[in-house]
């Protein structure tokens, strides 16, 4: 996006302030990269490059070249469409194992007042094309955000909006097996499900559609422990109970990946399960808004990477998303009709500290990106973060936490609360 605001003077003083367009774009560029690109010499723009997205093998993250009927198709349905390639270094006894992923961030394509299933059908007809320019760039695992088949609307307390809710092989899973079987893909679905079997409980739950168009499996957000978020909009608690499938991680025919469901991320174990228990990639498919968390967004899936020795592909919605009816915080602030803006910025991190540059804040998009897999190995043996862990001093901490008589572990300076004289 061209720029189309100046920075404003906003204080008597005349100290400038960057502000954000009410479309969700910086200074009216799309995401902190273009604004940097426009703006900077070249050769100051690769060096803050180098620095803010790291190098890979060495030098900087290379892009991928797509065929300009898929780009023509990226311009139709107007998404975001960038694709980037993670090397490995040659190896001896290993060859290559390199599979192409994508991430897909979208907003919701009716009024949050329109009858619901008109609401989720237009959202199908929106992901189809973006899914579709995946499956013929040869992407073979695909992940969307959470909650995609709805809005987010887990802000308002309302219990209509259950309705979305559905079975793991209902209408959402069904729409997503034609097109995975069509394009050998496998697609990771963050959805509403309600469990039938067991008292209609509802789950925010992650659906593993194989490439054959099979369920592999599920993962529901997070675990036994309290994951779901109580805080500021968020009353996520209100809908879904905190999951109980452990931290699975699903072997495909393109590799074994984990989904840390977005919440997920501000825990660094759970990170590290998905970890232990082998996974090559990690996705965190999400829904957060920028006043809450983005300061946070580039940073927590890249130290995952880097200390877990895996890849993270982060998904994040866009757009602003109006309700009916006007709802309160839990930070005390005046009833309000918005979450807020979900300011995409979808992007990959790789076990080298290097990463893509991001999706756009304010439109639909596309991110495909090439990574070989040799490299999780290769950072595991060059760092050693597994071999040098001491689990063993972790797990004697955490069990001794989980004790009634906990006693922190502080030694005092013994004159600390000494009297002077």
């Amino acid at each position: 996006m061209e720029k189309n605001q100046e920075v404003e003077t906003k204080n008597g003083e005349g100290v400038e302030e960057s502000k954000s367009l009410k479309d969700g774009s910086i200074c009216g560029y799309e995401s902190l990269h273009s604004l940097l690109s426009a703006n900077l010499k070249p050769e100051i723009f690769q060096e803050v490059s180098r620095l803010l997205l790291g190098l890979n093998c060495g030098r900087a993250i290379d892009t991928i070249v797509l065929p300009e009927s898929t780009k023509a198709l990226s311009s139709e349905h107007d998404f975001d469409l960038q694709a980037f390639c993670f090397h490995a270094d040659k190896e001896l006894l290993r060859a290559p194992r390199v599979v192409r992923v994508g991430l897909i961030q979208n907003s919701i394509s009716l009024p949050t007042t329109a009858p619901f299933l008109d609401q989720k059908r237009a959202i199908f007809q929106k992901l189809k094309p973006i899914i579709e320019v995946a499956g013929s760039s040869g992407v073979n695992i695909v992940c969307l955000q959470e909650a995609w088949m709805m809005p987010f609307a887990f802000c308002t307390r309302e219990k209509r909006w259950c309705e979305f809710a559905e079975p793991v092989d209902g209408e959402s899973t069904r729409f997503l097996q034609d097109l995975a079987l069509k394009f050998n893909m496998v697609i990771i679905s963050s959805i509403l499900e309600r469990d039938v079997n067991h008292g209609e409980t509802l789950w925010n739950t992650a659906v593993i559609i194989g490439n054959h168009g099979n369920i592999i499996g599920k993962h529901r957000k997070l675990f036994w422990q309290n994951h779901i978020p109580r805080v500021g909009d968020f009353n996520e608690s209100t809908y879904y109970m905190e999951g109980n499938t452990g931290h699975p991680v699903f072997e495909t025919a393109y590799g074994k990946i984990g989904v840390n469901i977005c919440y997920g991320r501000h825990h660094p174990l759970n990170w590290l399960a998905f970890g232990l228990n082998g996974a090559e990639i990690v996705f965190n498919p999400s829904a957060t808004v920028g006043e809450l968390s983005e300061p946070m967004w580039p940073i927590e899936a890249r130290n995952a990477a880097i200390a877990n020795s895996y890849f993270v592909g982060s998904i994040n919605r866009v757009g602003t998303e109006i309700f009916p009816n006007p709802f309160t915080s839990g930070d005390g602030k005046p009833q309000h009709a918005d979450f807020g803006h979900f300011y995409g910025s979808s992007h990959f991190s790789a076990p080298d500290a290097s990463c893509t540059p991001s999706l756009s804040r304010n439109r639909d998009g596309l991110l495909i990106s090439d990574m070989d897999l040799n490299l999780c190995r290769q950072l595991k043996d060059k760092w050693g973060f597994r071999m040098t862990a001491r689990y063993e001093v972790y797990a004697e901490l955490l069990a001794n936490y989980l004790k009634p008589d906990f006693k922190p572990q502080v030694i005092s300076d013994p004159l600390l609360h000494k009297k002077t004289l």
